[in-house]
């Protein structure tokens, strides 16, 4: 059972990332609502008992539900929701929400950047660039930059980040093809929509195949040695998912092999990447740290979602959340 949420001018708010500018974005918001920032995972152990609503990501540790006990609600800063024991959250009476759709527009905008660089060779320009050589014209066809019109795009988790990317292809008049658990109902701005049972089989028709799908038991190394092999040799691999979506030795051989074309890589399986990786060697691929979330909205997307929390809690603290997880 939820715990009691306390009145408006009870509440203190904990706001606790490295990077992001949540304690300044708040204030601006002029909501009256007391708050502290931390910056540092000690400081958030230390001060943890002072808040009542906690608004972290690669902060949490689960320990703080036994040592903060005005605690009531964490608004998670990010979509991924690994970090939390749900089942702790429960027995300690905490809410929990996700920050899933904070960053859609921007993974989305991501993994078509990374498909646009792979197929325009954008990439191996800026190591041009940074060599001061000028490449002339290409005699083999199929070394050439490409075009996307026309071309098959297949997205594996296809939820809200999935819908918006297949909005995007769909301008560059690609064919899409989305992928999820339950493909029933609407297809939205795909083409069509398939079951991820059938993956294996529609791999031979994609161009581009690209992951926004989460890392659950059924997705942990989807894309593996038999999944590349069933793709085609021009075919490039897009990953703004989680690194773990895919056997990172079989990527290797793939891209070393040239059993695929290229891969644009935002989300590795250690992270940070291992400077021994072979990743980092490969002409084709194009590796972001971990970034296809980034977007100077972020801070203030997610307040939108924790107001509105705030907003529900303080009328019923049992009241469904946006992206409930507890």
């Amino acid at each position: 059972m939820s715990k009691p949420f306390p009145p408006r001018q009870d509440l203190r708010i904990c706001f606790a990332h490295p990077a992001y500018q949540m304690g300044p974005r708040f204030a601006l918001r002029e909501t009256g609502l007391s708050h502290f920032e931390v910056k540092t995972v000690p400081d958030l152990l230390a001060r943890a008992p002072e808040a009542d609503v906690i608004v972290v990501s690669g902060f949490w540790r689960n320990e703080i539900l036994d040592s903060a006990p005005r605690l009531r609600f964490v608004q998670s800063i990010s979509a991924g929701i690994n970090q939390y024991d749900q089942a702790r959250f429960k027995a300690a009476g905490v809410r929990l929400a996700s920050a899933q759709g904070a960053n859609e527009v921007a993974v989305a905008e991501h993994a078509m950047a990374l498909m646009l660089a792979l197929k325009r060779l954008i990439h191996t320009g800026r190591d041009n660039q940074a060599k001061q050589h000028w490449r002339g014209m290409i005699s083999d066809i199929g070394a050439r930059e490409d075009e996307s019109a026309g071309k098959t795009m297949l997205i594996v988790g296809y939820g809200r980040i999935g819908q918006r990317l297949a909005q995007l292809a769909r301008a560059f008049d690609m064919r899409v093809i989305g992928v999820k658990r339950n493909p029933g109902g609407d297809p939205g701005p795909a083409n069509e929509v398939r079951s991820i049972k059938e993956l294996q089989a529609i791999l031979p028709q994609a161009d581009i195949v690209v992951l926004t799908c989460p890392l659950t038991p059924e997705t942990t190394k989807l894309i593996g040695a038999e999944a590349f092999a069933a793709m085609k040799p021009s075919a490039v691999l897009v990953n703004v998912a989680r690194g773990a979506v895919v056997d990172e030795p079989a990527l290797i051989e793939a891209l070393q092999s040239r059993r695929i074309a290229g891969a644009g890589i935002d989300v590795t399986v250690e992270e940070p990447l291992a400077a021994t990786s072979p990743l980092w060697r490969f002409e084709n691929a194009l590796i972001t740290p971990h970034t296809a979330g980034e977007t100077r909205a972020y801070e203030d997307n997610v307040i939108d979602l924790l107001l509105d929390n705030l907003d529900k809690l303080a009328h019923d603290p049992a009241a469904k959340l946006r992206n409930e997880v507890v």
